[in-house]
């Protein structure tokens, strides 16, 4: 009986079509340039006990110093270490929506969603203007 218990968690991920996904999307994210491929920081995407999500950058890997130099209000200026670049997302069907998103390279707040793919490894962030279509999509890796 002991040891049917202490397989049962095990069994129970094999079993279970998408238990990967049940590890949730709060964690930390390496976001991936959708135009040159190459790894450009490490996202901390939290979840508040309202269930709306919110990501800071905590690791720039080009320019760490860098600055929000095209951003307006608050952020204009700040180092882009350390800010909020994602908030307001909540769990909608089999992802999150109705967010915003900051890129800070270009100081520009967008619409944003999101959902997990590839078994939870892998986390597809979309930021837009308008409709969804109207966007771009950066795949970011679970670390």
């Amino acid at each position: 009986m002991k040891a049917m218990l202490k397989f049962a968690p095990l069994a129970c991920a094999l079993l279970l079509p998408g238990a990967a996904l049940a590890q949730g999307v709060a964690g930390t994210w390496k976001a991936i340039d959708d135009e040159t491929k190459q790894p450009k920081a490490l996202v901390q995407v939290s979840e508040s006990p309202t269930g709306e999500l919110s990501g800071r950058i905590v690791k720039l890997f080009a320019n760490p110093d860098a600055l929000c130099e095209q951003c307006d209000g608050d952020r204009k200026g700040k180092p882009i270490q350390g800010m909020t670049i994602l908030w307001g997302l909540k769990k909608a069907g089999d992802g999150w929506e109705g967010g915003k998103i900051l890129d800070p390279k270009k100081g520009a707040v967008y619409s944003a969603k999101m959902r997990l793919a590839d078994d939870g490894k892998k986390l597809e962030v979309r930021g837009f203007m308008g409709v969804s279509l109207l966007g771009r999509t950066q795949i970011w890796e679970r670390q």
